[in-house]
């Protein structure tokens, strides 16, 4: 196998798949041929729309993305395959890297997963997720019993709330405009809420629907002196949020939660590695499969991604995770 398909972003709005050589194999490098890649919707399609802010471009590197920003550029970080040549010990695995959407390429063996048993490739495109969603529970830190709203039912919304309900107690609404992702919220085990319902006086509340609208009723949501853990990502959009009427009174606050560095209450005993092969044991649990949504071939993803950053692809009762089946591509 000397080439691979992949997926670039040629400019804003437009995506194209190329053919490119993939580099030799070295001493401790592996070859993998992917089986299938994850769309995370949110960040992959800001940088799709040429949104990434210039004072950003360094900090929203993909591991191994080739290209800057807005375009030319191979952006993602999703990728479930085989290993098919190099380190001896891992060839046959099935693992987990940070890859953009590819057919096949070569890493070096430290930057491969080997999946747990017990974890589909499909349900491992979630790892990225999960792994994010691991970094906001460890920044929220809920104690048992906790009432706690999660507000957005995408992908990342949906993991953090999967992850939380797990502690014994606690009471977990999802909350999200679209009616249809309460089928998804009952498979996830939580309570569901559309906006006009949310309740209030709960003791967290995580933002992730990246909306001024969705903050705005995270910080309605909450009690006296409540704080909000914002875990959207909005790139260049300005976000208006109202801090009159009883913000002040209530003695609120607004803290960010970004997966770039591990939580601070636990940068000291655990790495970055250390929280993905965390992620990845965790999806041990079945329950996450509610989120695989629709699944496409690698030949329709310019017209995956361009549909999921317009708006036009719908949201509906599937999971909200898009993956993309490469199974056979060349």
């Amino acid at each position: 196998m000397q080439e691979a398909a992949a997926f670039w972003i040629e400019k804003p709005r437009v995506g194209a798949l190329r053919t490119q050589p993939l580099p030799s194999v070295g001493e401790d490098d592996v070859l993998v041929r992917t089986q299938f890649s994850g769309i995370s919707a949110g960040t992959e399609t800001l940088v799709f729309r040429g949104e990434v802010p210039a004072a950003e471009s360094e900090r929203m590197r993909a591991p191994f993305q080739e290209g800057d920003f807005p375009g030319p550029v191979k952006y993602g970080y999703q990728s479930v395959g085989v290993v098919i040549d190099g380190r001896p010990d891992l060839v046959g695995r099935t693992v987990f890297a940070l890859h953009p959407h590819q057919s096949a390429f070569v890493l070096p063996s430290d930057a491969v997963f080997p999946l747990p048993e017990g974890v589909p490739p499909r349900r491992a495109v979630l790892a990225g997720a999960v792994e994010t969603a691991l970094n906001v529970a460890w920044d929220a830190a809920p104690r048992i019993g906790d009432r706690i709203v999660v507000i957005g039912a995408g992908t990342i919304g949906c993991c953090i709330a999967r992850l939380l309900r797990a502690i014994p107690e606690t009471d977990v609404t999802l909350v999200d405009i679209d009616p249809m992702r309460q089928g998804t919220a009952a498979r996830l085990g939580v309570r569901f809420a559309e906006a006009a319902a949310v309740p209030g006086d709960c003791d967290i509340a995580i933002h992730a629907s990246g909306s001024g609208s969705g903050l705005q009723l995270a910080l309605e949501s909450v009690a006296e002196e409540g704080t909000v853990i914002e875990a959207s990502w909005y790139g260049d959009r300005p976000v208006t949020v109202s801090l009159g009427s009883d913000f002040h009174s209530r003695r609120l606050s607004i803290r960010s939660s970004q997966v770039g560095a591990v939580s601070s209450s636990r940068r000291g005993s655990r790495t970055r590695r250390d929280r993905l092969a965390l992620a990845l044991r965790l999806l041990r649990d079945g329950g996450f499969d509610a989120l695989l949504g629709t699944e496409s071939s690698w030949r329709e993803l310019p017209e995956v991604m361009a549909s999921l950053a317009d708006g036009t692809s719908g949201r509906g009762g599937t999971g909200p995770c898009r993956t993309i089946d490469w199974k056979d591509a060349p």
